[in-house]
């Protein structure tokens, strides 16, 4: 892959495909994020719901020279009685992993996300063991805040998880 900019994109019609694999496939998901097989129809569905682009959420494709690398998705997630923050998530294909892009489409959605709405803080985990994960967070600006120790349950046994985030103040000015 060369070293070009990643860019964020609303999911098309022709994606559809690639975000099946990229939640449905064992191999094309990658060891942290297989948590079984699920519901083959839901990604159409979503598509054909509301683009999956909702005021609660959505998926977005991070792309390198117009090829899409995998997705990028964010839910609203309660911080108090009348407070919330943005939970995200990543998936990058096989052949993205390892060179840095996902570190910049994690800072595109982040800026994107505070570019469009009011919210001040982005959260997102990783499993303790997905070094690669960390690492990734930590390069597009998120601050590690704690354990989470039994957070998801994967492949047989509890997993404890790493947070992070990054609030408004935390970007550069």
């Amino acid at each position: 892959m060369d070293d070009g900019a990643v860019t964020l994109r609303p999911v098309r019609e022709s994606d559809l495909g690639l975000l099946e694999a990229l939640t449905n496939d064992p191999e094309t998901v990658g060891e942290h994020q297989w948590f079984g097989w699920h519901d083959p129809g839901y990604i159409r569905r979503l598509w054909r719901d509301n683009g999956m682009l909702t005021t609660d959420n959505g998926m977005l494709v991070p792309t390198l020279d117009e090829r899409p690398l995998g997705l990028v998705s964010w839910h609203r997630t309660r911080t108090g009685p009348h407070t919330y923050c943005w939970n995200i998530g990543m998936v990058l294909l096989p052949e993205a992993r390892g060179h840095g892009l996902g570190a910049q489409a994690q800072r595109e959605l982040v800026r994107y996300l505070f570019a469009h709405t009011q919210f001040n803080r982005v959260e997102a985990s990783t499993e303790v063991g997905n070094r690669a994960g960390q690492r990734s967070l930590e390069k597009a600006g998120f601050t590690r805040e704690g354990v989470l120790r039994g957070f998801d349950f994967r492949d047989g046994e509890w997993r404890d998880h790493i947070l992070y985030s990054v609030i408004r103040s935390d970007l550069p000015s």
